[in-house]
């Protein structure tokens, strides 16, 4: 394993002066250690302030992304979530206890059950928004209009150049079409790369 990983950091032959210069990026620079960076304060500074409304991290995630793609199949939030199903279905069991969520049989599929906020949630992720839009705002003081548009031009810029729309996800990360499904109102399933 650690030659394999030396041959894909310094394929053979490698110049010394190209090693050298490897060996010298200036970290502090590296938009990716500096994304990994932000979104970490981001999440724990959010984590903080949604500890007054009572909610885990992983409750507000889930509770986020179903505002985004309200009625999704489990299955597809938890690939979206990046987590295992059992572990989706034990915080859904916990979301729908507390009046948040609701499941329902997919018309379709009677294995698949689609996920709802419900009006209880209501309160709740309206404070939540509130949160995220200071946060957003805090986030960017010091910008200008233009500067704030520019930066998140460039994100989703570099979103889609990593991601374009392969997998049924848009560049704006919801699905393609209709905001449960595509074009012709069918589900989409979505594929991990």
């Amino acid at each position: 394993m650690t030659i394999f990983i030396k041959a894909m950091v310094f394929p053979r032959p490698c110049r010394p002066e190209v090693r050298k210069q490897v060996q010298r990026e200036d970290l502090s620079r590296n938009f990716g250690f500096i994304l990994n960076d932000v979104a970490r304060l981001l999440r724990t500074t959010y984590d903080r302030r949604m500890k007054a409304l009572g909610l885990t991290r992983s409750q507000w995630w889930v509770l986020t992304h179903l505002y985004r793609n309200d009625g999704v199949t489990q299955s597809e939030l938890a690939e979206i979530l990046e987590i295992e199903k059992p572990t989706l279905g034990r915080l859904l069991d916990r979301l729908q206890a507390n009046g948040w969520v609701r499941r329902q049989e997919h018309s379709d599929d009677r294995r698949a059950k689609r996920v709802f906020l419900t009006e209880e949630v209501g309160p709740a992720m309206k404070a939540m928004r509130t949160a995220a839009a200071e946060m957003r705002r805090d986030a960017l003081a010091g910008l200008t209009s233009s500067q704030q548009s520019q930066f998140v031009d460039t994100l989703l810029t570099v979103k889609a150049n990593l991601g374009g729309s392969e997998n049924g996800v848009a560049r704006n990360g919801l699905r393609n079409g209709s905001r449960n499904g595509n074009s012709n109102g069918n589900p989409i399933k979505a594929v991990r790369a």
